[in-house]
């Protein structure tokens, strides 16, 4: 830490972090050892609630004011985002406030405590709820994504008021569940908490995350003509058989000249160019059949602009179905038995936030003032901080340990080099932000 740059009373925190190094490692271990598994909407809760009376538990004991509990579902019922039915129960949310001593502004740190599933289990060389250091790094399921994060923000808020370091504005602690299942647990946070900016610590190599992508689930479903395979086809004005999977198929070149034509319009500075990815194909009914119908799932990505005027993809979504429909005009076969495109719960939107955002130059400041190269880019996936944009107008980023690039796999971990340079950053970041307290 070369810090020439800190105030003494930066440079006081940041060495506090530092000398406790192994606390952070054992709070992430902890974390990581809460089987907080949460792959669909609909999944039975695990042990999210106990993960949350455990944080709720720390940060009470240094001076937060700590609220757990399960939103109603008349909160996100109806969204978008938000499937039939589904509920918070057995998911609870944590919002732990450390009040500001003067009528300073509000920071939010916000991260998801739910992780993916870590099957197939033969794939670890190790127990994924079991955390591991070794080679310099904490390995385990959540320990990137993004429960290293967590750790950070929380030990940060933890660290300041221990040291009592007097913050004129509001530092509010929020940990949240089905961030990879649907997004719900970040719309409540949305809904009901009022912030004037946020940090999301999703893994980003400490680069400041000013920007991601939208996402959108499309369903084509490609209607054929069932016949015996094992005779000679007949034309389809004769009432012969059509196969599905082949019609289908001609629909995918027209999904690869749209990916085509996204990827030549004008770059984003911070992010990849739009893309429509197929990712799943089902079709068939039996083996010596023409199959009468054919499933084509695509996986798209979209920039902030192409979002409309909410924010939201119905103009990616108009795109598309034009493209599709274009392109079946062409066949006389889909011209008369035009595909259909069904968009499935589970899209988000994309957000973006200037550089010039005070929380934005707050993290870039410090990490500068740390001796560590500042660095601005953007997230071609996406985290609940653009929720907390979209929804709510808060400016949020992300910054945070790790390597996105190991989240979701069985090899997933955080250096713990990054882990305290984390929570510093996040730390000092914070001071600035909300300012001393006269």
């Amino acid at each position: 830490m070369t810090g020439s740059g800190l105030s003494p009373l930066e440079r006081r925190v940041c060495e506090h972090l530092a000398e406790r190094e192994d606390e952070l490692v054992q709070l992430l271990s902890t974390l990581i050892g809460f089987n907080t598994v949460t792959h669909t909407p609909d999944a039975d809760p695990r042990q999210e609630a106990v993960l949350q009376g455990f944080l709720a538990e720390r940060l009470a004991a240094h001076g937060a004011e700590v609220a757990v509990d399960e939103p109603e579902p008349a909160l996100v019922a109806g969204h978008r985002i938000v499937p039939e039915g589904f509920s918070f129960a057995g998911r609870p949310q944590l919002v732990a406030r450390f009040p500001g001593a003067a009528d300073g502004p509000t920071l939010l740190l916000n991260g998801h405590v739910d992780v993916v599933d870590a099957e197939p289990l033969d794939t670890w060389s190790t127990d994924p709820f079991a955390a591991v250091l070794r080679d310099g790094a904490v390995w385990g399921r959540g320990a990137c994504d993004m429960k290293g994060g967590v750790a950070c923000m929380v030990a940060a808020a933890e660290a300041l008021a221990q040291l009592g370091v007097p913050l004129a504005g509001e530092l509010v602690v929020n940990t949240t569940t089905d961030e990879e299942s649907s997004g719900a647990g970040g719309l409540a946070s949305a809904r009901t908490l009022h912030a004037d900016a946020a940090i999301v610590p999703e893994p980003s190599n400490l680069e400041v995350l000013v920007a991601c992508r939208g996402s959108l689930l499309a369903t084509l479903t490609v209607d054929g003509r069932a016949g015996h395979a094992g005779i000679p086809p007949r034309h389809p004005d004769d009432g012969g058989a059509v196969n599905a999977i082949e019609k289908a198929v001609y629909l995918l070149e027209a999904v690869r000249r749209l990916r085509e034509d996204w990827a030549l319009r004008s770059p984003h500075p911070h992010l990849s160019p739009a893309e429509c990815v197929p990712t799943m194909i089902s079709g068939g009914e039996w083996v010596v059949s023409y199959p009468a119908r054919c499933r084509l799932d695509c996986h798209i990505e979209y920039l902030p602009s192409q979002a409309d005027e909410q924010g939201w993809g119905s103009l990616v979504e108009r795109e598309f179905e034009e493209c599709i429909a274009s392109a079946a005009a062409a066949d006389p076969w889909l011209r008369r038995h035009p595909p259909r495109v069904d968009w499935l719960v589970g899209g988000v939107p994309p957000a973006e936030v200037s550089p010039e955002e005070p929380v934005v130059q707050a993290l870039l400041g410090a990490e500068r003032d740390l001796g560590r190269v500042e660095r601005v880019g953007g997230m071609d996936n996406w985290h609940d901080g653009a929720m907390l944009i979209v929804e709510a107008g808060i400016p949020s980023v992300c910054y945070g340990p790790g390597d996105v690039h190991v989240a979701h796999g069985a090899q997933e971990h955080v250096p713990v080099t990054d882990l305290v340079a984390c929570t510093q950053g996040i730390a000092v970041a914070a001071m600035r932000f909300l300012g001393a307290a006269a």
